[in-house]
């Protein structure tokens, strides 16, 4: 990246440390995946999870599916990290920097997400409705097969995507915890709602600095908010892979569409959040390409929305997969 670019992310560290890093919570005062299950260490535990077990049984393999493929995609972790950790703005240069405002929130936001897969893996284990064995045989393919982002280094374009990644995860995870409470089991609802408020609160922080961003340098930023809409938002886990089905995420994504988890429609309603949110139609002193971006941003939801509605046809009229996660079921 071009130093004076590095050098606006460096004018950024006191901001971000009193409007980024205030976003974190410690450690004591955040929720942890055991608050929310059978607990080991009781006399009742054996009962606890007969409870359990017996809430989860109405749930339908569709859901079941949904939260497999949220674990899946949570338990890369260790990828997203390294993407951060690759950037000239983002990098912790000695794993442990204290002084750094940037360091200091990849590793703790890092942190604070990994409870969510923690939460959801053990609850579905200890439920016994899906193959736990396949599950992690797809987490150990995709750590191993990385991502492509179409981000490269760039943190301009990774923070873009990373905002939106993060209202995503935030809207699938409420849209789940809906679905769930529908089937009776109340506490996975909690969970599910609980991880989306993390989601939200760390879009939150990702919102804030791309808004800052386009406060200290609106022509590069749009460009890049036009770079990665053009080239679609690849979610974290286009890559997975259960050692049996090449298509797995594509089926993954027919099938949160079709319960309504998340769709192209939710998709299309994400992007036009942050045009609004970041105010795009009213950017002013843009060059000729900055302009083109502009225009190319504000009417792409119109555009998608049309070509959409005839997709969701589709999608309703594809047949049932087999998934590996419930057993070989099909959905």
């Amino acid at each position: 990246m071009p130093p004076e670019k590095v050098e606006i992310f460096k004018y950024m560290e006191v901001w971000a440390s009193e409007n980024i890093l205030t976003l974190l919570k410690p450690v004591e005062k955040c929720w942890q995946p055991q608050d929310f299950l059978p607990n080991p260490a009781s006399n009742g535990f054996l009962e606890q999870v007969k409870e359990l077990r017996a809430r989860t049984m109405e749930i339908p393999d569709d859901i079941l599916i949904i939260l497999a493929a949220s674990i899946v995609t949570e338990e890369a972790l260790p990828t997203y990290q390294s993407w951060f950790n690759a950037t000239d703005v983002f990098c912790d240069k000695t794993g442990i920097d204290s002084t750094a405002p940037w360091a200091i929130w990849t590793r703790s936001w890092s942190a604070e997400e990994n409870r969510h897969d923690d939460l959801v893996n053990k609850y579905l284990y200890l439920s016994g409705r899906v193959d736990t064995r396949q599950i992690e045989k797809t987490i150990q393919y995709l750590i191993g097969s990385g991502m492509d982002l179409g981000t490269g280094t760039n943190p301009y374009l990774g923070l873009i995507y990373t905002s939106f990644q993060e209202r995503a995860t935030f809207v699938s995870h409420s849209n789940t915890a809906r679905l769930v409470k529908k089937h009776g089991d109340i506490k996975l609802a909690q969970i599910c709602g609980t991880i989306a408020a993390d989601e939200k609160r760390h879009e939150s922080a990702y919102t804030k600095i791309v808004e800052k961003l386009f406060e200290l340098d609106p022509n590069e930023t749009i460009m890049a908010f036009a770079d990665v809409m053009r080239r679609k938002i690849s979610m974290p886990g286009h890559l997975m892979y259960d050692g049996y089905d090449q298509n797995l995420f594509v089926n993954v994504s027919t099938v949160s569409s079709w319960i309504g988890a998340y769709s192209a429609l939710d998709y299309i309603d994400v992007m036009e959040h942050f045009v609004d949110k970041w105010k795009v139609e009213k950017l002013t002193g843009l060059t000729s390409d900055g302009k083109k971006a502009q225009d190319f941003v504000c009417g792409l939801s119109q555009r998608m929305r049309k070509v959409e509605g005839r997709n969701e046809k589709k999608v309703k009229e594809m047949q049932t997969i087999p998934f590996s996660w419930i057993f070989g079921r099909k959905v």
